[in-house]
């Protein structure tokens, strides 16, 4: 008669975790388009690249996504970057074991600027508004002198 031990135990249940271990792996990217291409991204405030472009993320959560280019407002949004039910605990674990790609696309249009946002009058208007805004414009900062460096004069 055999006696059950722990080392015997131990064997079977390696034989079945060691190959989800040793598996595959998810694969998590964030592509982001946008009409017209070659738009900067930044992604929570971190430049990124040109789009159309992909990059390759870890944790799921909503990103802050700006989007610049010459000649177009710049553009501010947030992306939600949900996980899919196979990464919810505990299905996840077993996801683990097998070569998945999450590939989430996020595609944006950006609007050509137009001539009443550049309208240096206009700029100036907002800029006096925003000013009488401002708590600290009640009490300015005195300027401040400059003074003269100071230099010797070699003695040759």
């Amino acid at each position: 008669m055999t006696t059950l031990r722990p080392a015997n135990l131990f064997r079977p249940l390696a034989l079945l975790v060691l190959p989800l271990a040793a598996g595959g792996c998810v694969h998590r990217t964030l592509e982001v388009e946008s009409n017209p291409p070659g738009a900067l991204v930044y992604l929570n405030g971190e430049e990124v690249g040109r789009t159309p472009m992909r990059k390759e993320f870890l944790w799921y959560g909503t990103y802050d996504v700006q989007l610049r280019k010459e000649g177009y407002e710049t553009l501010s949004a947030e992306e939600k970057v949900w996980a899919p039910w196979w990464q919810w605990p505990p299905f996840d674990l077993v996801a683990e074991a097998f070569p998945l790609e999450d590939n989430h696309v996020a595609r944006f249009t950006m609007k050509p600027v137009t001539a009443e946002i550049t309208d240096p009058q206009q700029v100036l208007g907002r800029a006096v508004q925003m000013r009488s805004r401002l708590k600290s414009s009640e009490f300015p900062q005195p300027v401040k002198a400059k003074r003269k460096p100071t230099t010797q004069a070699s003695t040759e």
